[in-house]
């Protein structure tokens, strides 16, 4: 599904080195937490797999394409197997929920019969159908992120990314979403979330990914994770 072969990235704008020689793998279907302090290479390493960067050495495969030799015209199908789910949301004030996750859908072509029978069996997933037609202000903030992540499962990617999905949820909340994370993976999708709650991935008891300085300096894998 994914792997890091020796991969280091340095960015020429400033020099600085943002992952240096990583080299691990994630299976399908695997959960991961991807943990580390602010500037850790935490958001560095998930730009590589989205391929919004690439690689200064090293080699990264993404559902079997090499990343650093895929044309750019290709990046938009590696993408589509992706679900990103982000801190802030990123959803269209003036579209209610059902067509915030239509939208999705929409933008890939899909027809309107497909759209009509698949969205709303995705907000009965997270728990929203009563929400269908909402507008995100009118939703908490747990809301909102549960029509993000609506949003990133409607078109069914064989991975979802989780970027600081509970940044902004209270940590009943923060529980909340990461259960239902944990569903989803149990239905095979696999699961990256980068967090910063280390209770909170405490309390799962999945796969950690520890990055201090670029390196990978723990993984719970290998039965190398220190308790953080």
């Amino acid at each position: 599904m994914i792997e890091f072969q020796n991969v280091s990235k340095v960015y020429a704008s400033n020099g600085a080195h943002a992952l240096d020689d990583v080299s691990l793998s994630i299976a399908k279907g695997e959960f991961v937490f991807i943990v580390g302090a602010s500037g850790a290479g935490k958001s560095t390493f998930l730009k590589l797999i989205m391929r919004e960067e690439q690689p200064t050495s090293g080699s990264i495969i993404v559902n079997d394409m090499f990343l650093e030799r895929i044309s750019r015209r290709k990046v938009p199908y590696l993408r589509r197997t992706m679900g990103i789910v982000f801190q802030d949301f990123r959803l269209i004030s003036k579209m209610t929920v059902y067509d915030n996750v239509a939208f999705a859908m929409r933008c890939v072509g899909k027809k309107s019969s497909t759209i009509k029978k698949r969205v709303p069996y995705i907000l009965d997933l997270v728990g929203l159908s009563d929400k269908a037609h909402d507008h995100p202000n009118e939703l908490s903030g747990g809301e909102q992120q549960r029509v993000a992540l609506a949003r990133a499962l409607v078109n069914n990617p064989s991975m979802i990314i989780a970027d600081e999905p509970t940044g902004n949820v209270d940590p009943e909340m923060s529980y909340e979403i990461i259960e239902l994370l944990s569903e989803i993976n149990k239905r095979g999708t696999t699961v990256l979330v980068v967090t910063h709650e280390h209770e909170l991935v405490k309390s799962f008891g999945k796969r950690v990914i520890n990055i201090e300085d670029g390196r990978v300096v723990a993984d719970s894998a290998d039965e190398e994770y220190i308790a953080i």
